[in-house]
């Protein structure tokens, strides 16, 4: 059994660093990107505070369809442009919103979320996948936050 839980406050930087050192213990070597998202979901679930939905989308067929996820049932298909997911994928950006109720299009799968993240898996000029990240506290994510999560996707990009 694995047990990957950082200490009770740890340090954002410090807590980063685990997180991308477990991720990349528990995907190296293992071609299956299923796998892999189920997995990298389960530790954001176990690192991050406050959060209730994090999870991956996959991009297939040029929309997004829903990826492993640790939460509550969550929407099955995106298209691109819609919603922070859809936003994050086209502009192949990070979109970090402190407030989702204020943000254009949003699609509330989860009536309790606040605040989101969503990072953008880029391979090859492509975006393969995004990280969603989601909380029912207002502006939960920061700079911080959208920069570590950036870390851990480019170290996806080639395993899932």
């Amino acid at each position: 059994m694995y047990d990957f839980r950082p200490a009770p406050g740890t340090p954002k930087p410090e807590l980063y660093r685990q997180l991308h050192d477990a991720a990349e213990a528990l995907t190296a070597g293992e071609n299956d990107g299923v796998a892999n998202m189920a997995n990298v979901a389960a530790l954001l679930w176990e690192f991050l505070d406050e959060v209730n939905w994090t999870g991956f989308y996959r991009t297939v067929g040029g929309e997004l369809l829903l990826g492993p996820f640790m939460g509550r049932p969550a929407c099955i298909r995106i298209p691109f442009g819609t919603g922070v997911c859809g936003a994050a994928a086209e502009s192949r950006a990070t979109q970090l919103v402190p407030d989702v109720h204020a943000f254009p299009g949003h699609i509330a799968c989860d009536g309790d979320t606040k605040s989101e993240l969503v990072v953008p898996v880029i391979r090859d000029g492509d975006v393969v996948a995004l990280i969603d990240l989601d909380s029912p506290a207002p502006a939960r994510f920061d700079a911080e936050d959208a920069a570590g999560i950036e870390r851990l996707a480019a170290m996806l990009a080639n395993r899932i």
